[in-house]
């Protein structure tokens, strides 16, 4: 029987089938390598339960690291969208950890400011101009008092909700799907699981080609996954220089003729930019 994992708690999985009906599942020994999104092969024990037999092949994969482990967020997803708000303020090193990693996923970014209807959020909309002009799609809104000019930007993509707890990707998800909370309480039920509903990931379906990932709160967003070369190939403005440095390994650290830092001289790189890479690249090195 194939199904998609639709709930992921720890080593419980919820696989919907495809006639719609939801097993709750378990893995065959200690494997734990599957996510929300995955697409599985699973064998019925009992009415309502079942075991995973296997994964089929993923489009896409969405990780996170440390420097001891990694961690599956979510399978098969077509675009990242993460969430900000203009209070409480956000921390702009974790937004370019998201953009990076889907970058090096090959993953659609779409960022989203939340909480525009608070009257001081210039600065927010300050530090989002940087992305805008990198070219990445930054849209406000106050899930609050309106969430249609969302919707279009979910059709037809498997998206996944990411962002710091606080910043409102509750309030987005009841928005777009009121029926959807008391569900989710069901399941965390169903899974033993309900004091952990917060560090649950959610599949749910907005229509017949669209579904939304809910993932639990980031507060960190490690890189160590990543290797220096994709690394530097997911901060899209260094692509038209990258080769170009005086030496083939260039780190873009304290080499002379680095291409990366002459753009950056030349105003056509942002400083910042260059030394959130240089932190990250410090970071996977070591």
């Amino acid at each position: 029987m194939q199904g998609t994992i639709v709930a992921a708690y720890g080593k419980r999985f919820q696989v919907e089938l495809l006639d719609k009906k939801r097993i709750s599942c378990v893995t065959r020994g200690k494997k734990t390598d599957l996510a929300c999104g995955d697409m599985v092969t699973i064998k019925l024990t009992d009415k309502h339960e079942g075991v995973i037999e296997s994964t089929l092949p993923r489009k896409t994969l969405l990780y996170r690291s440390n420097a001891f482990k990694s961690k599956m967020l979510a399978a098969n997803v077509t675009q990242i969208i993460i969430v900000l708000a203009t209070q409480p303020s956000f921390y702009e090193a974790l937004l370019n950890r998201c953009l990076i990693a889907a970058e090096a996923a090959n993953i659609k970014a779409l960022i989203v400011l939340n909480k525009c209807d608070l009257a001081d959020n210039d600065d927010a909309k300050q530090k989002l101009a940087l992305y805008t002009n990198l070219g990445y799609q930054v849209l406000s809104l106050s899930a609050k008092e309106d969430i249609s000019t969302l919707r279009p930007y979910l059709q037809g993509h498997a998206s996944i909700l990411v962002g710091q707890s606080g910043m409102g990707k509750s309030t987005i998800i009841n928005a777009l799907l009121p029926d959807e909370d008391v569900r989710t309480r069901e399941v965390s039920h169903v899974l033993d699981s309900g004091k952990h509903t917060t560090t649950a990931a959610h599949l749910y379906h907005l229509d017949e080609h669209s579904q939304l990932i809910d993932s639990p709160g980031l507060q960190e967003f490690g890189l160590h996954h990543l290797s220096t070369d994709e690394l530097e190939h997911a901060f899209i403005e260094f692509r038209p220089y990258l080769g170009k440095c005086r030496f083939n390994n260039c780190k873009h650290l304290q080499e002379p003729d680095c291409a990366i830092k002459d753009a950056v001289a030349a105003n056509t790189i942002s400083a910042d930019r260059l030394a959130t890479y240089q932190m990250f690249r410090t970071e996977i090195s070591h």
